[in-house]
Order: C-alpha cells, then structure tokens, then sequence
C-alpha cells in the first residue's frame, strides 16, 4: 500500500510497511512521536521534485481542481506500473477520482487516510531527508501566495495603484500648465499685446515666443511651421504698428527659459497620457469604452481603487464626485444632483440638457456593470462595454427625437406617434359595413315629442265619443218598440247568413228612413 504526499518541494511516495496500523485510528498518532518509529512503519520510496515555482503552482492549481499533473502522472506511471494491484492512499477524494480515471490505479480516502496524512504531517522534516526546514518553509510561503493570487484571480499586470497616481500627477500637470501659460501671456503681452488675440492655441503661442524673440523679428521670421497662412500674416501685420512696450534682450531670454518649461511639461503630459490610456485598456476595458479613459481613470482614482468602485452602485457611480452638492441638497431639502464626474462623459456631453440627466442614470448603471466584469471577470476584453455603448447611443437618439420606444423585452413604454402623419391608400374590407340600417341613437328630447304626438289622436278621439254615445241612446229607445214588428218581419223573410263584419259604428236612422218604414207597416 502506497501513500502519496504533497509537499511545496514535489511529490513524495511512501510505502506503508504496516496496513493494520491504518485501522487503528484513534491510536496511531502514538506510531509517530519519534523519528524512529515513524521511520519503520513509513519508507520513502520516491520523492519527485518541482523544478521551479512556475510548475510547483501548475501542480497545487490541479490538484485544488481534481486533476493529475503532468509530473505526478509520470511518476505514478513509473512506479506504479509493476504493482497495479496496490491501493494508493491519497488527501483528496478528487484527487483519487481522477488518478482512478487515467490510470486504472485504487485510490484510497477515508478517516484513517487524514490521520495519517496528519501524522505525516508532524515527522515530514525526518521522512524527507535532505530537505532543511528553512528551505521548505520558504517554498511553502512562496506556493501560498502564488495560490492564493490564483484562487483570486489576481494578475500583477492588473495594479489600479499606478491609474490613481498617474491620474492625479495629470490633473497637477493640467493645473500648472495652466498657470504658467497665463504668467506667459501676461509677461509677453507688455511687448505685444495682440498676439495673445491672434493666437488662441497655448502650445502655438509659446512656439511663436521661442522662435521669434521680439516682435521686431516678426516680419523675417518664417512661422509656417507653426501657424496657418493666413494667421501668419495677421500676426506680421500685427507686429509692424503694435502698440507694445520695448524690452531688453534678457527680458526675452527669461520669457524664452519659461516657454521651454511650458513646452517640455506638454510633451511628458502627452506621453504620460498615453501611458494611461493603455494602462486603461489593459485594466478596465468596458470601462474605457463606456465612458473614456480620462473619466474612468477619474472615477477610479475618486473610489480609490476598481475594486472599490466595482462595489458601488449605479446609483453612486452617478454623482460619484458631487458628494458636497449632494450634502448640501439634502441638508437644505432640494433638488440633489443627477451627475458627478461621469458629467464629462462623450455621451452625457452630447445630450440636451433635458435629458442629461436621462443619460447620466443609464451611463452609470451600464458603467456599473462594465467595471465589475473588468474587476472580477476572467478575460480582459471590451465586447460588453461595447454592447452597451451602441444601446446607449440607440437610447440618446430616441431622446433626442422625442420618441420613446420599446429598447428591450423589459420596457414597458410605448410608441408615441407624431400628431399629423400620411394616411394609407391601402384599403382593407369592413365587415360592418355590411349592414344597411342606419340605427341612430335617440335623443331623450325627441323621444318625448314623439311620445306625445302619438299620444294626441287618441284624446281627440275620446272627445269624439260622447256626442256618439248620445245619438246611440236615442235610437235604442225607438228600436225597443220596433222588435216586434222586426221579429215578425225576419220569420216571414228567409234567413241570410252574412259573414260577420268588424263591428262599425251603427249610423243614426235619418227622419226620412223612419216615414218610409212607417208607410209600409201601414200598407201591410
């Protein structure tokens, strides 16, 4: 039965002389209080050693990841080739798992295998010989913090240190560049005062001083180089009735030693720009691309490091820089302010003012994400911040045109069409066409003109009634004494069957029926 150990020097093979030792856990400890005995119950059988830190932290990263590394392969291959059949008790169950899977070898792990690793742990200086202590120790710090750096994900490359100081000594330079530019201006406005009009650019200016001296010079001087055409001969022409003081040659001089300081601060300024610049794209790539290199080295020199400034939120990042306008907001109750330091972003800077604010909110919520992947992320690249910037500069447009559109499957803001648009010619078939009644909602007004001009007809002709009622009543009383005589007259008379007619009003008999009817009784 094999052991394997792993030291911070290699990898050491035992062979265990004793199997029944292992069973008895609780009292093996006592095999290992001297050297003595932990030599006969443990033989080194080989001992492979790394040959740099490179490959010693190559083999404790596969053996934290379960894997079997090159040189712990090859070495099991050589002795373990002829004793297949022999277990090997290993620290790790993955470890076993994948020893097992590459060479077909019994791996061993169990609480007896901890204790013995433990033991072994205890008498390793007198089972390794030929090691000093002195040396081990130091491999295994140096292994420690060569892991530890890996677990973290930690690249030396990656140092935030030197962004911060080269971002400040940049804001120094910016500052004194700018002061002494107005001590030069002012100096040399005495001798010519309209050259500082002509000339707007500094670096033009203080080019102009060093090659041309005095303004007497001007005319002979061949400025091409520096200026445009036409800038040229604004300044010649300048020079010949400015209104100036004169100045000794050594005034000249003086201005001259001020214009090459100027001159060599802006040249280790552009080179200590560049320097940022790539020390961004190399650090804080999404970042850079979302915001620039000059905010984004701002906002990790204000948060003090990226991993501080990975761990604010978008909320943060937004009026990171405006903590004394915020206080103040909040200590008087007004209106706290919608940016910071993120104010001098390309995209921020583009937008109106009505939706600077707008942009500041979604630049700094996006800049949140982009610098924890740049933080924590693996590979160092700008997709993301690249992704992002395209949908920021989508949103801008939308903004900018009024319109608020759906940006994602999450927006819940609809499409506001303008007022006046082109109709369609395009003409589609409407069912409810179809239908030919023109149905019309009554008013409650008419509907009450209607009710009583309806109900109008029916009182006239109640008014009717009466005067029928009245002759009805006169004719009843002569035709009570005409039955008999009409009783008579039907039995003599055959019956005629008539189909009965609607009930009409019986017409009132006239005088002159009543005499006819009264001749014929009398004839009969």
């Amino acid at each position: 039965m094999f052991v394997l150990y792993e030291t911070p020097a290699g990898y050491a093979i035992f062979k265990l002389m004793d199997e029944k030792k292992l069973e008895q856990v609780d009292n093996l400890y006592l095999e290992f209080e001297t050297p003595e005995k932990a030599n006969k119950l443990l033989k080194l059988k080989h001992f492979e050693k790394f040959n740099d830190t490179t490959e010693a932290l190559a083999a404790a990263t596969a053996a934290v990841e379960g894997k079997v590394a090159k040189p712990l392969k090859k070495t099991l291959k050589k002795l373990l080739i002829d004793e297949v059949q022999a277990p090997l008790l290993v620290a790790d169950a993955k470890l076993g798992t994948a020893i097992k899977d590459k060479l077909s070898v019994q791996c061993v792990y169990n609480t007896g295998v901890q204790e013995l690793m433990r033991c072994i742990r205890q008498q390793a200086d007198s089972l390794l010989g030929g090691l000093p202590k002195k040396e081990m120790t130091a491999m295994a710090l140096g292994l420690a913090h060569s892991l530890s750096r890996y677990k973290l994900k930690f690249s030396p490359d990656k140092i935030d240190t030197m962004i911060v100081q080269a971002q400040c000594l940049l804001d120094d330079l910016d500052k004194e560049l700018n002061n002494y530019m107005m001590r030069a201006r002012e100096w040399y406005g005495w001798h010519f005062p309209e050259l500082g009009k002509i000339i707007t650019d500094n670096i033009a200016f203080v080019k102009t001083i060093k090659l041309v001296g005095t303004r007497d010079n001007m005319a002979a001087a061949d400025l091409s180089d520096i200026l445009p055409e036409d800038v040229e001969e604004k300044v010649k022409e300048a020079a010949e009735i400015s209104m100036g003081t004169e100045i000794s040659e050594e005034d000249v001089m003086n201005i001259q030693c001020l214009c090459d300081e100027i001159i060599s601060i802006n040249d280790y300024r552009t080179h200590l720009y560049d320097y940022l610049k790539a020390r961004m794209m190399a650090m804080a790539p999404n970042l850079t691309v979302l915001v620039g290199d000059t905010v984004g080295a701002r906002l990790i020199a204000h948060a003090g490091s990226l991993i501080n400034l990975a761990k604010h939120p978008s909320s943060t990042v937004q009026i990171l820089g405006a903590e004394k306008a915020l206080f103040r907001a909040l200590k008087t109750k007004k209106d706290t302010p919608k940016y910071g330091l993120i104010y001098h972003a390309q995209l921020v800077g583009q937008a109106s003012q009505k939706n600077k604010g707008k942009m500041s909110r979604s630049l700094a919520a996006k800049a949140s994400l982009a610098t924890r992947v740049d933080a924590f992320g693996e590979e160092a690249t700008f997709e993301l911040g690249a992704a992002h910037k395209v949908k920021l500069e989508a949103r801008l447009r939308l903004l900018e045109e009024g319109n608020l559109r759906k940006l994602s499957g999450t927006g819940k803001a609809k499409a506001k069409f303008e007022k006046y648009q082109a109709k369609s010619e395009v003409f589609t078939y409407q069912p409810e066409a179809d239908n030919t009644l023109n149905v019309k909602k009554r008013k409650h007004s008419e509907a009450e003109e209607e009710e009583e001009e309806s109900s109008s007809p029916v009182k006239k002709e109640v008014k009717e009634e009466p005067a029928e009622e009245e002759a009805e009543l006169k004719s009843e009383k002569k035709k009570k004494k005409k039955k008999k005589q009409k009783d008579e007259e039907a039995t003599e008379d055959e019956p005629k069957t008539e189909p009965k007619a609607e009930p009409e009003p019986e017409e009132t008999p006239t005088p002159a029926k009543k005499k006819k009817k009264s001749k014929k009784e009398q004839q009969e």
